[in-house]
């Protein structure tokens, strides 16, 4: 469990967004593979496609969180115009 007065909670409490929790996920093989080959297809790591599949899930189940706030932002930001 996160302290609150560590550095990751007072960022995030200062940007007004919750903290991000580590989890240590094991996957055999062929399933890591297959969803590392989706992350490829959708342009995201694989971090953020199995936090995409995992709200996804949630939703269709009915036990989407009533505010988990948008998906993070990966990558480089855009051009400036």
């Amino acid at each position: 469990m996160e302290a609150a007065d560590s550095p990751a909670a007072k960022g995030a409490a200062a940007s007004g967004t919750s903290a991000r929790k580590s989890v240590l996920l094991r996957l055999n093989a062929p399933v890591y593979e297959a969803i590392a080959r989706w992350a490829r297809d959708d342009l995201r790591s694989v971090n953020a496609q199995i936090e995409f599949l995992l709200r996804r899930s949630l939703e269709q189940a009915g036990r989407a969180p009533t505010n988990p706030g948008p998906m993070p932002r990966r990558g480089r930001p855009p051009n400036p115009p």
